[in-house]
């Protein structure tokens, strides 16, 4: 018995012996310029840990947590040919889901899968537009994933090979790793099996290029956003022919009930999982404290990126971004904890939205039955998306046409101009039931004029003041 236990132990903590230099109460990393991160923070059912790591002279990697009251939103963006695809989909696909499940009053798979399909109709406009003018816009793409935890159950969807990966108990509170994600990569047999048959005539739909299998010998990932160039023929440049879209923009959709012995979710970019396995990942989790848990699974596979190349840690630490990229690629990871005595609360105030490289953060507006319960009496002078799209904007409004059809920035989208008080702060009282965010349906009173400002005379069945 005593031999089967040492054997059990010595396994289970056999894969952190690669990460000895880090198993010190000392993360580090603090004054390390390429590394962002926030150790701890709360969401509506536990705490989560975030960090991103730069290799590429630009970060094409973009990381996005909504702590709600109802729930919690992550999104993984993982650009590649550029920040253009991955800054739009972290700009606008949580909006979008937040509009779609207000619309139906829940979170299903149908909602997440509407939800990329906005998110890629909007993107494709903007390649549309610009390109004339850049064409290389036609070749940025970004791999997404995306995790929602919404009534005790967790939803996630994914495009290209970011992952998730679950970390849930067994007996004698020993840690398993569960992969929550299917790779789309033509490194797999499945997936290259898949697009053979989807394209029978096609016999170089993937080749192997420098012992790495790709589609049309270009690209690894097999869905992603964006990429339009392997979509729609006028955008190929004239260097492939398309037949048919070779990429997809169709998510991988799946959901859960959250169990007692569900503890953690990893989200994460590929530049972890080329460096970690799953169970690695995880052991590292389930060992050590919460406190900087990103941060660590960001270093740890940077002291496996030094040792493949027979660094040491700290002389990989002085390789500035772009040379970076030779030795690993841009790191994105999201630890989301799971307290399943909070999973039947609300947080009394939101948590603070929190988006890689951004220091500054905004309120949550990650709340979906508090607005469907009020939506269905909208007052006349909401300024719904709808509308504000037929009429000429203000200063001061920011309609849906300008955030999906312009090109992203790097302010966080709300799907409305924020008033001077901040709409996902606004409470219904006794005397305004109706008052609450713009919501996407459209409303059944007046339709504003083009003269109408934000605030409007009150009329017999509309409050005084709008949001």
């Amino acid at each position: 018995m005593v031999s089967w236990l040492d054997r059990t132990v010595s396994a289970c903590c056999q894969p952190l012996g690669r990460y000895v230099g880090l198993s010190s109460g000392v993360l580090g990393g603090e004054d390390y310029p390429l590394l962002w991160y926030r150790d701890l923070e709360k969401h509506s059912c536990g705490e989560f840990s975030f960090a991103v790591v730069q290799a590429n002279q630009v970060c094409e990697d973009y990381g996005h947590v909504e702590p709600g009251r109802e729930g919690t939103f992550v999104g993984v963006y993982d650009g590649h040919g550029g920040l253009d695809a991955s800054r739009f989909a972290c700009d606008n696909l949580s909006r979008h889901l937040i509009t779609l499940a207000r619309e139906k009053g829940t979170i299903d798979e149908e909602v997440l899968n509407n939800t990329f399909a906005a998110t890629e109709d909007g993107f494709l406009s903007i390649v549309e537009r610009e390109f004339h003018v850049d064409p290389a816009i036609a070749s940025t793409g970004c791999c997404c994933l995306v995790g929602v935890i919404w009534k005790r159950t967790l939803y996630v969807a994914n495009l290209g090979d970011c992952r998730a990966v679950l970390g849930h108990t067994g007996r004698f509170n020993r840690i398993f790793a569960e992969q929550l994600t299917n790779d789309h990569n033509a490194r797999i047999k499945e997936v290259r099996d898949e697009l053979r048959a989807l394209h029978p005539d096609d016999p170089n739909i993937v080749s192997c290029v420098r012992r790495t299998w790709r589609v049309k010998s270009i690209i690894q990932v097999t869905r992603a956003i964006g990429d339009a160039f392997l979509k729609k023929p006028e955008f190929a440049l004239g260097a492939i022919p398309l037949r048919r879209p070779v990429l997809r923009a169709d998510p991988s959709v799946s959901s859960r009930n959250l169990q007692p012995c569900d503890r953690f979710v990893i989200f994460a970019s590929d530049g972890l999982w080329d460096l970690l396995s799953n169970e690695e990942a995880v052991q590292i989790v389930h060992t050590y404290p919460r406190q900087g848990i990103a941060r660590r699974l960001v270093l740890s596979a940077l002291n496996v990126a030094a040792r493949a190349r027979k660094l040491k840690y700290g002389d990989l630490m002085n390789y500035d971004k772009g040379v970076r990229r030779a030795f690993h690629d841009d790191i994105t990871v999201v630890v989301i904890f799971i307290d399943h005595e909070m999973l039947n609360d609300e947080l009394t105030v939101p948590g603070m939205s929190v988006r890689g490289f951004v220091d500054t953060h905004r309120p949550s507006d990650f709340n979906i039955e508090q607005e469907v319960a009020t939506e269905t009496e909208p007052t006349g002078t909401e300024a719904t998306e709808t509308e504000l799209t037929e009429t000429e904007p203000t200063e001061t409004e920011a309609t849906e046409t300008e955030l999906t059809e312009t090109e992203p920035t790097e302010t966080e989208p709300t799907g409305t101009e924020p008033t001077e008080t901040e709409a996902t702060e606004t409470e219904p009282t006794e005397i305004e039931p109706t008052e609450t965010e713009p919501t996407g349906t459209e409303p059944t009173g007046t339709e504003p004029t083009e003269t109408e400002s934000t605030e409007t005379e009150p009329t017999e069945t509309e409050p005084t003041e709008t949001v």
